[in-house]
Order: structure tokens, then C-alpha cells, then sequence
């Protein structure tokens, strides 16, 4: 299913919380020259657009990544990555929300492994919709690019012709649905 989407939409009023099941937290990386995909089944986010200006925040659970593989699962928990024992959430808080021409710009700070960076997502907003239920419901796509060793997450083995394994550069992307409260 995808969301239709008019980029210049204005964040509509309201607390806005996450609809689990049907959003999506992941993350990509260049990995042995593919592109190696994961997501977190554990998050929580809410859009509170009232009052003194819109904040997003979210988090997803470390133990809860998903890359389709336990032993790998159990790595990105390990301190060579996420080091989840030590840090199990990884969360975002935005301090700023605009509309930038064809854009949703979401500036905040993004935390891994307890170190919190600024970071700025870029996506889109659809107009609210009513569902089957009578629940309004937005859809917002999200996109964004980090250092993954700016994290301490630096974990890397060199292949036979010296190139690293994996990249540094992480994709991060978020697909949220979100319902208003009542």
C-alpha cells in the first residue's frame, strides 16, 4: 500500500500517535557491494502539531532489529554495533518542523548508542484521511543519511583488496501512519 501524497500539505492539528502495525522504522547500508536492509519491529512515535509549534518524536527498541537472520540480529545487538544491553532504545526528537517548497523538513537530534547527533529528515505528508473506523489517520515518509561512526558504531572487515565490507554511510527511512487521538 502506498500513501498518496500533496508535498506542500500543512501538518495537520492535532496529537498524532503511531499505528504500529502498519509503519515501518528501517535502515540500509552499501554491504559487500549490495545493499543490506533491516528494520525495527518495536517502535513508537508521536506528532503533536499544537500550541507552540509541531514535535516528532520516536523510538525503536534494539533488540527488536529485524535483517531476516538471528545470528545476524544477535550481532547488531552486540557492542560491535548497537550494543543493546548498553543502549537499548535509539530515539529522535525534532526541534523544528517546516514545509520547504516540495518538502517536509524535520530538523532534531537523532541518539545511538547514547550519543545524539543533529540531523535533518526529509519526506512528505499526506492530507488526513478518514478510515473505515471513523479514525483519521496521515501517512509521513521520511528519509535521512548518517555517519554510522559518528555513533560509535564502527565495526568493519577488511576485504582481500582493502575496500571495507561495509560503508559508514547508513540510510535511514521511515514510512509512519499515524492516528489522531481522540
Amino acid at each position: 500500500m502506498s500513501i498518496t501524497t500533496d508535498t506542500r500539505t500543512a501538518l495537520p492539528v492535532g496529537t498524532w500517535t503511531l499505528d504500529p502495525v502498519h509503519s515501518t522504522i528501517g535502515f540500509e547500508v552499501d554491504y559487500l557491494g549490495g545493499t543490506f536492509r533491516g528494520q525495527f519491529r518495536e517502535t513508537e512515535a508521536k506528532l503533536v502539531a499544537e500550541g507552540d509549534g509541531p514535535v516528532l518524536i520516536g523510538s525503536a527498541k534494539v533488540a527488536s532489529v529485524d535483517v531476516k537472520d538471528e545470528n545476524l540480529n544477535a550481532h547488531l545487538q552486540s557492542p560491535e554495533f548497537f550494543d543493546a544491553e548498553r543502549y537499548p532504545e535509539l530515539s529522535f526528537e525534532s526541534s523544528e518542523i517546516e514545509n520547504d517548497g516540495d518538502e517536509v523538513l524535520i530538523h532534531g537530534g537523532i541518539t545511538i548508542r547514547g550519543i545524539e547527533k543533529p540531523v535533518e529528515l526529509r519526506g512528505t505528508i499526506s492530507e488526513p484521511i478518514t478510515d473505515y473506523t471513523g479514525r483519521e489517520r496521515i501517512g509521513l515518509r521520511l528519509e535521512t543519511t548518517v555517519d554510522r561512526t559518528e555513533f560509535g558504531v564502527d565495526w568493519n572487515a577488511p576485504l582481500p583488496d582493502g575496500n571495507p565490507a561495509l560503508t559508514n554511510d547508513v540510510s535511514l527511512a521511515a514510512e509512519l501512519y499515524l492516528v489522531k487521538k481522540a
